[in-house]
């Protein structure tokens, strides 16, 4: 956060409305999210040639497995199923990663703005309605870019879309957590990569022949796999899928959301004095 961020906000205990200060929160928080080249790079080049190698190296070989949400056997092409199971992949890494630093870099400018006055829940909504806008925007584009090497139905297509974007909030409200609670860069890094990597290969019936194992459905990216695949391939909707991995994000959003207002708490307070009460000299 620069100085001239800092100058910008009042000193004092602001009387704006709180729609005012909503916005000029939001937009802190959205060009904060948006600031990280690298995490742009890695979203532009990263995304297509993830896909591009995971498709080469699968190829196109037909997979039968069992749905565990259905308990149908399906009859799949192996590097389609795989480029689903990438894209959550890259998902995971892109956005928990972006939003864990963008966190990490504002923490102390979210405590200057709560003694300057803004309210803690107009923090907070700015910052959830931040996370969910940047995750929904990353999330589209991995969609699309997906079209490139394979197209499904618009049914099936828009049922990935749903399954992009609830890994992409839930790993978004992830990092949100690890970024008001871990004390370093390199703990945060390594949980959200070791995480992604292993949470998202795992449901993955190519790469790990027990992928219809219970144990599984305690894995955040089980729903939306489970979505996506029924919908891409199996043309079933799994509402109650989709949902298990929103109460994820749910889950991920509230806890660190409750840590964010404990460390942005000041000590500050203003007396009440009664009419006959003098102020300390």
């Amino acid at each position: 956060m620069t100085v001239s961020d800092l100058a910008a906000v009042p000193t004092g205990r602001s009387s704006a409305p709180a729609v005012r200060q909503f916005g000029t929160a939001l937009r802190f928080a959205l060009r904060n999210q948006t600031r990280n080249r690298l995490a742009a790079l890695l979203l532009v080049g990263f995304v297509p040639t993830w896909y591009g190698l995971m498709q080469a190296m699968v190829g196109h070989q037909q997979l039968s497995f069992k749905l565990f949400a259905t308990g149908r056997t399906l009859t799949v092409d192996g590097g389609e199923l795989t480029l689903i199971s990438a894209g959550l992949n890259a998902l995971s890494l892109i956005v928990g990663f972006a939003v864990f630093d963008a966190i990490r870099r504002t923490l102390a400018f979210d405590r200057r703005l709560v003694f300057a006055g803004y309210r803690q829940p107009t923090l907070i909504g700015a910052k959830t309605l931040s996370i969910t806008v940047i995750s929904a925007g990353v999330a589209l584009y991995a969609a699309l870019v997906l079209l490139g090497f394979w197209r499904p139905s618009p049914a099936g297509w828009f049922a990935i879309l749903a399954g992009y974007v609830v890994i992409a909030l839930t790993y978004g409200a992830f990092g949100l957590l690890l970024g008001v609670l871990v004390k370093g860069d390199l703990e945060g890094f390594f949980l959200i990569i070791m995480g992604g990597l292993m949470d998202t290969f795992l449901q993955n019936p190519l790469g790990n022949p027990l992928a219809n194992k219970p144990v599984l459905q305690w894995f955040p990216s089980f729903g939306p796999m489970q979505f996506a695949v029924a919908g891409s391939f199996g043309r079933v909707a799994l509402w109650g899928h989709l949902a298990l991995g929103l109460a994820w994000a749910a889950g991920f959003a509230v806890c660190g959301l409750i840590v964010f207002r404990l460390k942005t708490r000041t000590g500050r307070h203003t007396p009440h004095l009664g009419s006959g009460s003098q102020p300390p000299a």
